[in-house]
């Protein structure tokens, strides 16, 4: 952790809606006028889409049905741990982009004069001077390594955990990957069911050692996630709220300004789905506002 430089880490699986985090996070840096160095989690996966597809492939002909984007040999773990390091002592850093489209692709391009393609790594650049703190948004903001020593929690400033209820959290991907990417049901049951060692073992201990967790909990029945025709709405869901430390959570003004929210726990509050993004900057807004007074403090 480091006060003069804060990192602010948001986490979550594939699918798991870390999206309306970020969104909620925009919004408070301007308002606060907040200069984030901005780091994607995907620009520290190991290979490009067609290196991981054919490691797939070998990994697969060798007996390993467990090779997934979500383990430390398709993660560049050490290097991850080793950024937020420099960047909690110095202020700078290298940063890299995933380009997951063309039309990302041809932003990039333009920017550098490349020809990369969708599936492909920008070259990694500079992190530019003076900004306010680091903001990384992906799957391994908390992630800890026990066989190789790598742990990235221990840098981070602020660690927000985005994890809905399972089910809901595969409906959320097989509706994704067959609407938008064009994989069939049954690959991307494949995925979800080649992932889970790594899922049990890197992705959610880290809601454990995070600041906050928001969890998105459907009040309609999502028994079965793989029959599912629609993704459960907001409006069709609760958001369980909760902190690792309570002492410094202000939960009566909370509770009078989230209209319809409760607690269910000393450490937990329970507010209704529309009212998610709203409880986020609520609640998020003063755990950034504290970072940064630190910072000023140094």
């Amino acid at each position: 952790m480091s006060q003069k430089h804060p990192i602010i880490a948001i986490t979550g699986s594939s699918g798991a809606g870390t999206t309306t985090v970020k969104r909620a996070f925009e919004h408070i840096f301007r308002r606060a006028h907040i200069s984030p160095a901005v780091v994607e989690g995907d620009s520290f996966h190991r290979l490009n889409r067609a290196e991981m597809r054919e490691a797939m492939k070998k990994a697969e002909a060798s007996g390993n049905r467990h090779f997934s984007h979500f383990g430390p040999e398709a993660n560049l773990f050490d290097e991850l741990e080793k950024q937020f390091k420099a960047y909690g002592e110095t202020g700078t850093g290298k940063k890299r982009y995933y380009l997951h489209s063309e039309e990302e692709a041809a932003e990039h391009n333009k920017r550098l004069g490349a020809t990369l393609k969708a599936g492909e790594f920008t070259p990694w650049e500079n992190i530019p001077a003076g900004t306010d703190l680091m903001f990384y948004e992906g799957l391994h903001g908390g992630v800890v390594d026990a066989k190789t020593g790598v742990d990235v929690a221990k840098w981070v400033d602020l660690l927000v955990g985005v994890v809905p209820i399972v089910n809901l959290e595969w409906i959320q991907k097989i509706q994704r990957d067959t609407a938008e990417r064009g994989y069939s049901a049954e690959a991307v049951v494949d995925t979800i069911l080649r992932r889970m060692y790594d899922y049990v073992h890197y992705i959610t201990p880290q809601f454990s050692r995070s600041h906050v967790n928001f969890q998105r909990v459907p009040v309609v029945d999502t028994s079965n996630p793989f029959i599912a025709r629609d993704i459960p709405t907001p409006d069709e869901s609760l958001v369980v709220i909760h902190f690792r430390d309570p002492k410094k959570i202000d939960f009566p003004y909370f509770l009078s300004m989230i209209q319809g929210s409760f607690m269910s726990r000393p450490n937990t509050i329970v507010v209704p789905g529309s009212k998610m993004g709203f409880a986020m900057e609520i609640i998020l807004t003063p755990m950034i506002y504290e970072l940064l007074e630190n910072k000023k403090k140094t």
